[in-house]
This record gives C-alpha cells, sequence and structure tokens, in this order.
C-alpha cells in the first residue's frame, strides 16, 4: 500500500451525506418503534448513534487530511483488494473472503496482502468491510459509518442491559456507555475496536438474557456465539479478561437470589466449580490461540515493548510513557499495578500530551480522575462497601482493574493506549457515576411513583 494513497475521495463526499440520511430515517423508525413517547431510553438512542457517526467521519478525515495514513486505511487497502475478485469471480472473492483453500486464481489478490492473510485478525477486520461494501461501493466513509453502526448496536444492547438494573441511573449510564469520546471515536471507524465493542456489547447482553432472564432463544443464543467468536478471532485478550469478571457478576448475581444461606453456599461452590473448569475446557480448545497470551510471553512482549518505545521516545518526540525498571518476571510486572492500571485510568496528564489527539486523551483522562473523586468523596471504606456488595458495581469494577492493568503493562504509548483501553472505559465510568449519583440520591428523596413509572418501562 502507497502511504500517500488518497482513501477518502470525492465519491465518499457525495455518498456519505446519502448514507447518513438513510441511517438516521431507518433509526428513527426503529426508536419509534421500540421507544414511545415517555419511555426513559428514547431521548439517548438517535443521540447515541449519531455521535457515533461523526466519530467514524471525524476520526477517517483526521488520519487522511492530518496524519495521511494509519492503520484504518491498511485494513481498508486490503478490503479494496478481496472486493477487486468480484469482478473477475464471485467464487474467488467467497474463498478470499473465507480464508479457504488458496488456488492459482486467488494468487495475484493474496500476494499483495500476505501479511494481513497470515493475520487473521486483521483479516477479519478488511473481510467484514468487504462484506460492508457490497452496500457502499467500497468507499471509505460510508464503510466507517456502517461499522460504527455495528459498533453502536453492541454498547447500545449494553446500555440497555445495565438501564433496566439501575433505572434510576439512566442519565449517568447513558454518558458511559454512549458519550465517553474515546468509545465514540476509536470505537466507530474501521478498526480491531469498532468490531470488539460490538462484540463486547452482544456478549454482555446475552449473557443476561440467557442465564439471568432464562431467555434461550435462538437469536440470543445465535449473538451470543458470534460475539464471543469475534472477540476471540480479534482481540482474545479481551476475553481473558472479560470472562472472568463475567462468571463472578453470573455467580454473585445467582447465589444473592437463594434465601437459604446453606443453599446459597452449595450454589456459590457450585457456581465457581463449573467456572473452573469452563475456563480450563476453553484454555484447552483454544490452546494455541491462548499460548500466544501466556504469562511468559506477555512479560517477554512487556519487556521488549517497554524498551522500543523509550528508545523511539529518547530520539524522537513520541508520545511513549515508561513505568520505570521492572524485573521482566510476573511477580516484577505484578509490582508496577498500580503504575499500569493508574497510566490506563487516568493518564496521559495535561502536562504530558505533545499531539492533539493527545491532548483529548489528557482531557478525558482528567475528567476520570475528577470524577472518581467525587466518587469517592463518601469515604473510601463506604464506596468499596458499596462495590462489593452490588454485584453489577463488582462487575464493572473487576473487568476494569484487570483490563486496566493488562493494556497499561504492555502498550507504553499514549496513541495506542488510547484506543486500547476504550473497553473498559463505559464500565469504569459506570461505576464512578452510580457511586456518585447513589450518594446524591441520599439527599433528594425520590417519589415512589416517578421511580414507579421508570421501572414500568423496563416490565
Amino acid at each position: 500500500m502507497d502511504i500517500g494513497e488518497k482513501f477518502i475521495g470525492l465519491w465518499d463526499f457525495i455518498l456519505t451525506p446519502i448514507f447518513l440520511l438513510v441511517i438516521l430515517l431507518i433509526a428513527r423508525q426503529r426508536r419509534d418503534k421500540k421507544f414511545k413517547p415517555g419511555h426513559p431510553l428514547r431521548k439517548y438512542f438517535l443521540a447515541g448513534l449519531t455521535v457515533k457517526l461523526i466519530g467514524a467521519v471525524f476520526i477517517g478525515v483526521i488520519y487522511q487530511f492530518y496524519y495521511g495514513y494509519g492503520d484504518t486505511f491498511f485494513f481498508f487497502h486490503h478490503t479494496k483488494l478481496i472486493n477487486s475478485s468480484l469482478s473477475e469471480s464471485p467464487l474467488t472473492w467467497f474463498k478470499l473472503l473465507t480464508r479457504a483453500d488458496i488456488t492459482p486464481e486467488m494468487y495475484k489478490y493474496i500476494s499483495p496482502m500476505q501479511f494481513y492473510w497470515n493475520d487473521p485478525a486483521s483479516y477479519t477486520v478488511s473481510a467484514i468491510g468487504a462484506v460492508l461494501g457490497l452496500i457502499t461501493f467500497t468507499s471509505y466513509l460510508p464503510t466507517s459509518l456502517l461499522y460504527a453502526c455495528l459498533s453502536f448496536s453492541g454498547i447500545w444492547a449494553m446500555f440497555k442491559t445495565f438501564a433496566r438494573i439501575y433505572p434510576l441511573y439512566i442519565k449517568e449510564l447513558a454518558i458511559a456507555f454512549l458519550f465517553i469520546p474515546s468509545l465514540f471515536v476509536w470505537g466507530s471507524g474501521i478498526f480491531k475496536d469498532t468490531l470488539c465493542m460490538f462484540g463486547l456489547g452482544w456478549l454482555t447482553y446475552t449473557t443476561f438474557r440467557i442465564f439471568v432472564d432464562k431467555d434461550r432463544s435462538i437469536k440470543n443464543i445465535a449473538l451470543l456465539i458470534i460475539s464471543f467468536y469475534l472477540l476471540y478471532k480479534i482481540k482474545v485478550y479481551i476475553l481473558l479478561a472479560f470472562l472472568p469478571a463475567l462468571a463472578v457478576w453470573l455467580l454473585i448475581t445467582y447465589s444473592s437470589k437463594i434465601k437459604s444461606q446453606v443453599f446459597r453456599y452449595l450454589a456459590t461452590f457450585f457456581f465457581l466449580i463449573v467456572a473452573i473448569v469452563s475456563f480450563l475446557l476453553l484454555a484447552q480448545v483454544f490452546a494455541d490461540e491462548l499460548e500466544r497470551y501466556s504469562l511468559e510471553r506477555i512479560v517477554q512482549t512487556a519487556e521488549s515493548t517497554r524498551g522500543w518505545i523509550a528508545y523511539s521516545t529518547e530520539t524522537q518526540e513520541g508520545s511513549g510513557y515508561n513505568l520505570g525498571e521492572f524485573d521482566p518476571s510476573f511477580t516484577g510486572m505484578l509490582s508496577k499495578f498500580p503504575q499500569a492500571v493508574n497510566v490506563t485510568l487516568y493518564r496521559p496528564y495535561l502536562w504530558e500530551a505533545r499531539k492533539p489527539l493527545v491532548l483529548f486523551s489528557a482531557l478525558e483522562a482528567f475528567a476520570f480522575l475528577i470524577l472518581t473523586f467525587m466518587a469517592f468523596k463518601q469515604g473510601i471504606l463506604k464506596a468499596f462497601n458499596k462495590i462489593f456488595s452490588d454485584p453489577n458495581l463488582f462487575f464493572f469494577f473487576t473487568f476494569s482493574i484487570i483490563f486496566a492493568f493488562a493494556i497499561g503493562i504492555s502498550t507504553y504509548n499514549f496513541g495506542s493506549l488510547s484506543r486500547y483501553k476504550i473497553p473498559c472505559l463505559p464500565f469504569f465510568a459506570a461505576m464512578l457515576l452510580i457511586l456518585y449519583k447513589s450518594n446524591q440520591l441520599k439527599k433528594i428523596p425520590i417519589k415512589s411513583d416517578v421511580k414507579k413509572r421508570i421501572v414500568h418501562h423496563f416490565t
């Protein structure tokens, strides 16, 4: 791919307004059908989708006209290569799409994209783009808009799940899941992160529907399988952080409904055994893939990444960060746990921003820092007591901290960090906002009829 190649051209500027109009008209029709006037989620549906669409266009324009290149264009370049085969043979296109057994007619398409062909995670992003390209005439911005719609569907499903659990905190949950800038910018374009947010959202929603609501419909089971597969295929380490938190969430949710203390302990023990056995079985099934994320590999990767970023930061004005020297072992990594979590959730600091996009990340991180102080103003012990006594808040906390540590210890670049950390941001923000708002609600009594009216829409 030529770095100077332009992916956004006249055709994009012609098609993009048309696609925006069609998407918003369809969304408006769906909102009117699913969320009648008076429904507490109604006002957030179009607003949440709109910021995702704006984010997709914004990041594409920034990469094209500010940076001049970026991995989003590498993904799309391979999307174009796959779809260029359609003019020759739809069968060849299908084989390229599915990475089927190589045949002679495929060589001229595979040859220019050998790196992506041998990288299933990256190729999956390009292949999905190729399917969406059938609708968008394989043009960059319209395809980005459809990626944004996919991501929004997952995030909206996740938002709905917790809005139903916390009907008095809908505004706070909307801010956390729909309106965090990093989330609707980096989670909207043609990126791995966009598809991961789709998968994470639907995995959360379907898990709750199947195991808590006992809605084992074909639709929910299919979405659970698709979302799990996408996360496994693109970024399996998200699953490694998410599944333990999810298992604990289900464990506490189920056991808390059992009145008998004896049966509650027995159920807890049973679920722990099932969770451990299931995790071991999954680890065996995906042994080859998970081996890349073994402790030894993670330590080696973190150490080599740290060294390279430190070197590049010294030799040029980059956006790298350093957690200081540590022993390249698992215990050495654990010694950097506080710094790694801090860098993911609260850095870059304002004075560390050397580039425009890093400045946006710094402002967002500063907002998280202020929000943390507000949430824990009631007292650290009281706040943690609320977290540990509420299975949902404990789920938010567990996943956020595990994921923040994993990303912080292995990234060492603020630019990359702003993208990689987005899966944990809505959960962490939701936890903080609920803690803060719950403190305020104690001072402002809620009329019972208002509470009943809100809850009614979710029953």
